[in-house]
């Protein structure tokens, strides 16, 4: 299986990255479950990408179904180093508006039954989160959006709810006076297990609604956040388009070794089985 540095996790609009050559589909099984759909694998700017739909295609896989943990291991196994997310997200500010870009640089977990980890049976491992998202990465992804056109928002609190149901009027006005800025229902725990397999990681949120809060607005709807999606889709592509090349080959942030400090079971406590199961993710710590 050939080394591919960078992932691509698209979201709600967004199943394929056109332009790519030297394709080939990967259908890989992790010790967790099979990812939403096979691994497309192609060359696009003249860097290696997999991608892959967060939701299968055909958006099949509703949020609270991603196998998050399968997709975010499939891509270590293919030996991703740089993670990014397109998500669509609602606005909860009024100048983040639909068809604007947001590039968010904390987020509140607010789901309620999602399985956040891959140490969770054999190994115990804490990793730091204080900054979910990784910067450096996050600021080429802002500076490529802005540069095809795009009008970007850098830094944001996000807010990622269970769905599939969309937000009452009251949760709406009550995030806004907890201080979130957008609401997604995917980032989370996308973002904790991008940590875990120490990439670096990104969101580009594609503003799709106001969510229900805005008076002079109507309450977010499918067809509304279709009509908003087709329009941020291609900007998106765009957007990845002039960021592949800005992106480097070797990274200095602490994501990629965010487990050197984390892992709190003693290694001769660790079972075999447990260290092959995990090997992607924790080999080069247990040799």
């Amino acid at each position: 299986m050939e080394n591919v540095q960078i992932g691509v996790i698209g979201g709600s609009g967004f199943y394929e990255i056109e332009g790519m050559s030297d394709i080939e589909e990967i259908r890989i099984t992790t010790p967790f479950g099979d990812p939403s759909d096979t691994v497309v694998v192609g060359t696009l700017e003249g860097r290696r990408v997999a991608f892959l739909p967060r939701h299968g295609r055909g958006h099949v896989v509703l949020p609270s179904g991603i196998n998050f943990r399968a997709n975010v291991f499939a891509m270590k196994t293919l030996g991703v180093e740089y993670l990014i997310s397109v998500s669509a997200i609602g606005s909860l500010r009024e100048e983040m508006a639909p068809r604007h870009f947001v590039i968010p640089n904390q987020i509140f977990d607010h789901t309620k039954r999602r399985v956040g980890t891959f140490f969770d049976e054999g190994i115990v491992v804490h990793v730091g989160m204080a900054d979910p998202f990784c910067g450096g990465l996050g600021t080429l992804v802002a500076d490529a959006a802005e540069q095809v056109g795009a009008t970007v928002h850098r830094g944001a609190m996000y807010i990622c709810m269970e769905g599939p149901q969309f937000s009452t009027k009251g949760e709406s006005g009550l995030y806004r006076n907890w201080g979130m800025d957008v609401i997604g229902m995917t980032a989370m725990p996308e973002a904790k297990l991008a940590r875990e397999a120490e990439m670096c990681y990104a969101v580009l949120g594609a503003v799709t609604d106001y969510d229900c809060w805005h008076p002079e607005h109507d309450s977010v709807t499918v067809q509304m956040l279709l009509d908003n999606l087709r329009s941020n889709s291609e900007a998106a592509k765009r957007t990845l388009k002039a960021l592949l090349p800005m992106i480097p080959a070797e990274r200095t942030c602490s994501c990629k070794d965010a487990l050197a400090t984390a892992v709190v079971s003693q290694p001769d406590a660790v079972s075999k089985e447990v260290r092959e199961k995990l090997k992607p993710l924790i080999g080069r710590y247990f040799s």
